[in-house]
């Protein structure tokens, strides 16, 4: 998906507040798991969340996108990267919390493939660990026939960068168009993006479904809410 944005995909989004966001899922993971000690985040990308994530958890990441790990290794130096699909990796190890954030559980599309993806990374919990799942928006969220304008200023590179919103099926379509300018040239690039649109029904029903209970926070770091799925102990 972003084969074409990777290199700058922080650029783009320099307006989130990364450390506030990982404060509050701080918060939230020590509520539910006093002294969870390790952390897996799936479909970590660039490697923002686990900058912060890595000054209280042990941290480890994962992507399918090869090219937003490699800014991830240089941002975080020293913590283990998978490439890997969440939706049926296989790591030899378990952790105390599991993370899929800032939307990535909708790149698998299928409501098929996002269960898989739950099962998955559910099979990766210790004993009373925590899935939380940052979703892209519901179906009858989500709008259409849309176009929507962002920029990034910096010295040396600016963006603009615009897309509509369509709409096929449970399937939201992005038809995203940059604009980056550096000193040396400007560039004009193309990408699509399809993001499965879940109702909260089925996103409850794939964790459930795999064992865990199940809260459904309507507010989250960016407003999409978050589903927390707690794995049973063994006690």
């Amino acid at each position: 998906m972003f084969t074409k944005s990777a290199a700058f995909y922080d650029a783009l989004y320099h307006f989130v507040d990364y450390p506030a966001a990982v404060a509050q899922l701080d918060e939230l993971v020590q509520r539910h798991v006093p002294g969870a000690a390790t952390l897996l985040d799936v479909g970590c990308g660039t490697g923002r969340h686990l900058q912060e994530f890595q000054r209280s958890y042990d941290v480890v990441g994962l992507d399918l996108d090869g090219q937003l790990l490699e800014v991830a290794r240089q941002r975080c130096p020293g913590v283990p990267f998978h490439e890997a699909s969440m939706v049926d990796f296989e790591l030899e190890r378990r952790f105390d919390v599991v993370t899929c954030l800032f939307s990535a559980i909708g790149y698998v599309q299928t409501v098929e493939d996002m269960r898989r993806s739950v099962a998955t990374m559910a099979r990766h919990l210790n004993p009373g660990g925590l899935l939380v799942v940052e979703p892209w928006f519901e179906p009858d969220r989500y709008w259409t026939d849309t176009v929507t304008a962002n920029h990034a200023d910096q010295p040396d590179l600016k963006i603009c960068w615009m897309y509509t919103s369509k709409r096929e099926g449970d399937v939201s379509v992005l038809d995203i168009h940059y604009l980056v300018g550096t000193p040396e040239r400007v560039e004009h690039l193309v990408e699509e993006h399809r993001i499965g649109l879940f109702t909260r029904e089925q996103m409850t029903a794939a964790m459930t479904d795999v064992g865990l209970s199940v809260e459904h926070d309507p507010v989250s770091p960016f407003n999409r809410g978050l589903y927390v799925g707690r794995a049973p102990s063994n006690a």
